[in-house]
C-alpha cells in the first residue's frame, strides 16, 4: 500500500511517523524548506505522550518524483491545499484514494447525499468548482482530523493529545473495502481510526468546533480555560454553535456528540490553546477564510441567518488584519 502525505507539518508528521511503521506500507512525505532538509538527513521524529522515536520515511518537495499512489493525504492548510491542486493531482492514479484537508466543508460535501442538495458544490470553498473537475467526488474519502500537533523544531512532529482522533467515511455512508482497509493500516500504526457510516456528523462537529472556539481563542488571547471561566464568552460560543447546527438541520444533519457535552469538554482542556490562536502568537497565517466561506457557503444553501456568528468572524478578520500593529501604533 502507498500512501502519501501531503504536507508533512504537524499533523501530517504525527501520521506519516505512525503509518511508517506499519509493515506492508509504504509511506512518503511532501514537505519543504527546513522541516524536508531535517527528515532527509535526520529522519522524522515523533513524540507523544507515550514514545519518542525516530523513522526512516522518503520525503521530496516533488509530487512528480513518487509517481501514483493508493492513499493521498492532504493535511496542508486550506489556503495552502487551494495553491496545490495542480501537484496533488501528479499523485493521482485511476483508482487512487484522496482524503482532502476538512478545516472547512470539503469539496465533496454535498456528494451523495441523500435529499435535495445531492451534488450542490460550494462556490467559495471550491472555487470554479476546480477541485470537483480536477478530483472528481467519487475518488475522495472523508476524514476529521482531530489531533492537537506542533513541529517543535524541523523534522519533528509531537503529538499533544493522547490520542490522535482520524474517523474516515466515504460520502454515501458505505463501509467501503478502501475505507476499511486505510483504517486498519492506520489502526495497526497506534492512531484510532475507525469507519464511520456518517462521516458528515464528525465533520460538522469538528467544523463548528473550529468555527467557534478559534475565533473566540484569537479575539481573546485566551487558553480554553480561561475561557471557560467567563460565562459570558461561553454563551457567545453556545449561541454561535446553536446558528451552525440550524444550518446543519437543514440538510438533516445529525451532530457526533451533543452540544452541552462539546462545549463541556472544549473547556475542560483548561491548559490548551486552540490551533489559531497558536498561528496568530507564531506569526502564522490563519485559516479564516475556509471557516468563514465554508459557512457562508452552507448558509446560503440552507437559508438560514447566522448573525453571531457573523458579527464574530467579522471581528476575527479585522483582529487579523491588525495583527502585526503595536500597541504603540494602534
Amino acid at each position: 500500500m502507498k500512501i502519501c502525505i501531503y504536507g508533512a507539518g504537524a499533523i501530517g508528521g504525527i501520521i506519516g511517523a505512525h503509518l511508517a511503521r506499519v509493515e506492508g506500507v509504504e509511506v512518503s512525505l511532501i514537505a519543504r524548506g527546513a522541516h524536508l532538509a531535517a527528515i532527509r538527513k535526520n529522519g522524522l521524529r515523533l513524540i507523544t505522550t507515550k514514545e519518542d522515536v525516530t523513522v526512516r520515511v522518503a520525503a521530496t518537495d516533488d509530487p512528480n518524483e513518487l509517481g501514483p499512489q493508493d492513499y493521498v493525504i492532504v493535511t496542508l492548510k486550506t489556503h495552502q491545499y487551494l495553491q496545490s491542486l495542480d501537484s496533488i493531482a501528479a499523485l493521482l492514479g485511476p483508482d487512487t484514494v484522496l482524503v482532502p484537508p476538512t478545516t472547512g466543508a470539503p469539496y465533496w460535501f454535498f456528494h451523495k447525499l441523500n435529499g435535495p442538495f445531492e451534488g450542490r458544490r460550494l462556490k467559495r470553498m471550491d472555487p470554479g468548482g476546480r477541485q470537483w473537475s480536477l478530483f472528481g467526488p467519487e475518488r475522495a474519502l472523508g476524514c476529521a482530523y482531530w489531533a492537537g500537533g506542533v513541529v517543535p523544531a524541523p523534522g519533528v512532529a509531537k503529538l499533544e493529545n493522547a490520542v490522535c482522533y482520524l474517523p474516515l467515511g466515504e460520502p454515501d455512508g458505505s463501509i467501503s473495502p478502501r475505507a476499511t482497509k486505510l483504517s486498519e493500516a492506520m489502526t495497526e500504526s497506534g492512531l484510532k481510526a475507525p469507519v464511520k457510516a456518517d462521516i458528515r456528523a464528525e465533520l460538522w462537529t469538528k467544523m463548528i468546533n473550529s468555527l467557534t472556539w478559534n475565533p473566540i481563542a484569537v479575539l481573546t488571547l485566551a487558553n480554553n480555560g480561561e475561557i471557560g471561566r467567563s460565562a459570558g464568552v461561553v454563551e457567545v460560543a453556545r449561541r454561535m454553535m446553536v446558528e451552525a447546527e440550524a444550518v446543519a438541520a437543514r440538510f438533516d444533519a445529525t451532530m457526533a456528540t451533543p452540544l452541552e457535552k462539546r462545549i463541556e469538554h472544549t473547556v475542560g482542556l483548561s491548559t490548551h490553546k486552540m490551533s489559531m490562536l497558536t498561528d496568530l502568537q507564531s506569526g502564522k497565517p490563519m485559516e479564516i477564510d475556509a471557516l468563514a466561506d465554508s459557512m457562508a457557503d452552507l448558509g446560503e444553501l440552507a437559508g438560514v441567518a447566522t448573525p453571531t456568528i457573523d458579527m464574530v468572524l467579522a471581528l476575527l478578520k479585522l483582529r487579523a488584519a491588525t495583527a502585526t500593529r503595536s500597541p504603540s501604533t494602534a
